[in-house]
């Protein structure tokens, strides 16, 4: 589970009396974590929308861009 306290007590203390190697390498890596968990949740969320087009068909955004886009919103590979 990210703990958006601890980034936001680290996100504070470096504006105020600055963070050691430590401390900056942990800010660096609960940024990232916290970040691949809003992609994966907007993924999630987008893989359940679908558009109806003018002639009435339905298209879902999962079938439509679901594998080949999906490392560019989980953050498990890398983007081009």
């Amino acid at each position: 589970m990210i703990n958006l306290e601890r980034i936001n007590e680290l996100a504070r203390k470096s504006k105020t009396v600055g963070l050691t190697e430590a401390e900056k390498e942990e800010q660096a890596l609960l940024r990232a974590e916290y970040i691949a968990a809003v992609r994966r949740n907007l993924r999630a969320q987008l893989d359940n929308i679908d558009i109806q087009e003018a002639d009435g068909t339905v298209t879902s955004l999962k079938e439509k861009y679901g594998e080949k886009h999906h490392d560019k919103f989980t953050g498990d590979g890398q983007e081009s």
